[in-house]
């Protein structure tokens, strides 16, 4: 069973890498890629979804109205990652991902089978609306979980590129998401996508989520986890743990209050040029500079692909030279490419894929290592919920409002807010980790 001694996911030799590691990585992975599916399916659909779930006498309201939904679910994100994240620092990281996993399905289903705004009227809004709702609550939750699951049975020498596996997954199901949506508009008529097709993926991700729920079953509990029940307990008998805070390790936050609010910030760059380059820019270039809707999704999908594939290698890089250096080069290159990127965008896919491709890669940069670092900040006790209130929030103000954002300032003839936005947003970034300690290969049992 044992394969590989790791350096000690706690800091001692006697944790070992075993097949059981493996496999509750490759389930927790696979699980967060049909999560990003069904959650990015919504933004690939978005101009359909608008013709059929809202007032489709007013296309632009419509539009702006479905990326409204959008948004609304990113903020029900940091309150599912703090409930979420109360429970899986209090009964374990494997309950509640099998628990998120069961939600997005429900959620899914209920998307795929909701009656249109003819059938309904404002109903169909309002339902499709609960239905965002509980996936972002569920997604806020399966997030935090996630990025504290995977940094924690990684080997502590490797965190980075175990970690890295958190945003396979994210580009993951984005890319199996626009692949869907190109197939579909391949196969058929733009009338029967806008009338049923739309509904496909939703129906498809639901079932498919069975087979997560399948492969979640058998995953292991993050030893840095039981560690941490047992340290309670020997607490709880009047015998003292022997553990070290989070301000005994040199350079970190003086408090926990210090690191979340950090945190916010560091990610409000990294979470708003992502959701710009991958749910929202194939929607602008189909808008607002009439791109056929297929050649959009394939651009976007290839692009992805290529992002996906250079996510191992940064977690690589960060586990070699830390996880500051490349954070600080991502703040730098976005900020510097948004404007060129976004003005290379015209009518022909190539641009879309160069331009995509490019910022992906950046943003690949920093989300390769967030799993590893967020997690390096915090105590386990608290480090889910922690994670779930700072990742959560970030995500849904500055990540799940750009797009929304995109639409309007385009709509309003001022394109150039929204580069403005993402690059001022990159400033933050990099300001955050000025302030920001330097964790690569840290004893999470000893954070």
């Amino acid at each position: 069973m044992t394969t590989q001694t790791a350096e000690g996911r706690t800091g001692t030799s006697k944790h070992q890498v075993s097949a059981a590691h493996r496999k509750s990585m490759v389930a927790s992975s696979v699980g967060q890629v049909l999560e990003w599916y069904e959650w990015s399916a919504y933004a690939v659909f978005a101009p359909f979804i608008a013709g059929m779930m809202f007032n489709p006498d007013n296309p632009v309201s419509a539009l702006l109205a479905t990326f409204a939904v959008f948004a609304v679910g990113f903020l029900m994100r940091p309150l599912g990652g703090l409930l979420f994240g109360i429970i899986a620092d209090r009964k374990g990281r494997k309950f509640v991902l099998v628990t998120t996993m069961l939600s997005m399905a429900i959620a899914s289903v209920a998307i795929g089978l909701m009656p249109s705004y003819s059938q309904v009227g404002i109903w169909a809004s309002v339902g499709l609306l609960l239905a965002r709702m509980i996936q972002g609550f569920a997604h806020g939750g399966e997030s935090a979980t996630a990025n504290s699951y995977i940094a924690e049975i990684a080997p502590r020498h490797k965190r980075g590129q175990w970690g890295s596996v958190v945003f396979i997954a994210i580009f993951g199901g984005t890319i199996i998401a626009y692949t869907l949506g190109g197939a579909i508009t391949n196969v058929l008529a733009e009338s029967e996508v806008a009338a049923w097709g739309w509904r496909i993926p939703f129906l498809l991700g639901a079932v498919l989520a069975l087979v997560a729920l399948w492969l979640r079953r058998n995953m292991i509990e993050s030893e840095v986890f039981a560690e941490e029940a047992v340290q309670e307990l020997l607490v709880d008998d009047g015998e003292p743990a022997t553990k070290m805070t989070a301000a005994a390790i040199a350079g970190r936050p003086k408090s926990q209050l210090t690191a979340v609010l950090l945190l916010v910030a560091m990610v409000t760059g990294i979470t708003a040029a992502h959701y710009t380059w991958s749910s929202y820019v194939s929607t602008y270039a189909i808008v607002e500079r009439g791109m056929p809707t297929q050649s959009a999704y394939w651009a976007i999908v290839l692009a992805q692909v290529i992002a996906c594939v250079a996510l191992p290698f940064w977690g690589k890089l960060s586990d070699r030279i830390g996880r500051k250096p490349l954070l600080y080069g991502f703040a730098i290159a976005m900020a510097v490419a948004q404007f060129p990127l976004m003005s290379l965008i015209s009518d022909q896919a190539w641009t879309l894929f160069v331009a995509a491709a490019i910022a992906l890669l950046i943003v690949g940069a920093a989300g390769a290592l967030l799993s590893s670092y967020m997690s390096e900040l915090f105590p386990t006790a608290t480090r889910t919920r922690n994670i779930g209130i700072a990742y959560g929030f970030s995500v849904a103000v500055f990540g799940g409002s750009a797009p929304y954002l995109n639409q309007l300032f385009n709509s309003l003839d001022l394109g150039w807010m929204s580069n403005v936005y993402v690059i001022v947003l990159c400033c933050v970034t990099f300001i955050a980790v000025t302030r920001m300690p330097e964790t690569r290969g840290i004893d999470l049992s000893k954070v």
